[in-house]
């Protein structure tokens, strides 16, 4: 349920928090003057706020369930981790560089924009005015509002739902990466973000490699339902003592680059290039323009949503 919105209040902070941080680009000295004053300003409100929150009861029981959401995001994010290393190692880096990139539509129309709008428009479309950060911030500033009664108490509860759902996009976007393995349209991505083995995992060797480039063998191994092609010795991958997690080691392939830890490659396993189905940053940005709707509404939610589309 949505509290009436307060004039002005929270709104007013998203956008100065967007438009200060925007700044960076145009005046880095007055961003650099301007951001720590909005941050002082917003924590010093909030403080002067906790003594007269009359919710503490209803937070405290949404702090279980809020807990919970974050270790489920916390689990899909994992899993996500992992798919999106294997979808990128299981060919090779040679597939990545060499296999042509899928036709990119989307580019092809704002190439096309460019072109034909006028160039204050397409100055502002190319404008870098909001990011990922940008949107978990504003999604932060909305929990924090039930302090003013702008949104319906607990926060912890808004919280919890806006993790879960989130958790929920991330598994279905997990799944969307394991299977459709494609060229990605930035053929230098792969290289660029991950450090894994040349040539097909040992799995690809046998069930793929033997047919990919020929009809005639697709066709056949379609029709014997069998790997019929011998591939001699299958070409093994480096083997680190990962202990209790080597059954990891099939599906992250590490390079002896890498190191030893299994930790530090997945922290390393940010964004991925083959998102073409279903992007981690708009699941973002489209999570908290629904969650500043549904518990704010009012003409900062238009806003709101005028930085997707902007985003997107």
């Amino acid at each position: 349920m949505r509290c009436p919105a307060k004039p002005g209040g929270l709104g007013v902070a998203a956008i100065s928090y967007v438009a200060i941080d925007y700044l960076r680009h145009i005046s880095p000295t007055w961003h650099s003057r301007l951001q720590p004053t909005l941050w002082t300003l917003l924590a010093l409100t909030a403080i002067v706020r906790v003594p007269f929150y009359r919710h503490w009861s209803s937070e405290f029981r949404a702090a279980i369930p809020f807990v919970a959401s974050m270790l489920f995001m916390l689990s899909a994010l994992l899993f996500e981790a992992l798919s999106v290393r294997f979808v990128t190692a299981v060919l090779g880096f040679d597939w990545h560089r060499d296999t042509p990139p899928l036709p990119d539509t989307g580019l092809w129309l704002l190439l096309a924009l460019n072109e034909k709008l006028p160039h204050a428009i397409v100055g502002i479309l190319r404008a870098r005015i909001i990011g990922l950060h940008h949107f978990l911030m504003l999604f932060m500033m909305l929990a924090f509002s039930v302090l003013f009664d702008s949104v319906k108490a607990p926060g912890l509860g808004l919280g919890a739902r806006y993790m879960f759902t989130m958790a929920i996009g991330r598994l279905l976007r997990a799944i969307s990466f394991t299977s459709t393995i494609m060229p990605s349209a930035r053929p230098w991505c792969a290289s660029s973000r991950f450090r894994v083995p040349a040539y097909p995992h040992r799995w690809a060797q046998k069930y793929y490699a033997p047919y990919a480039s020929d009809n005639n063998a697709i066709s056949e191994v379609i029709r014997q339902d069998l790997a019929y092609a011998d591939i001699g010795t299958p070409i093994g991958d480096y083997q680190p003592n990962w202990g209790s997690m080597n059954f990891l080691i099939d599906s992250l392939r590490p390079t002896a680059s890498e190191g030893s830890s299994w930790y530090s490659l997945l922290k390393k396993t940010g964004g991925g290039c083959n998102d073409l189905l279903y992007s981690g940053h708009m699941l973002v940005a489209v999570l908290t323009a629904m969650a500043w709707t549904e518990a704010y509404g009012g003409l900062s939610s238009v806003l709101v949503w005028l930085l997707v589309m902007h985003s997107a």
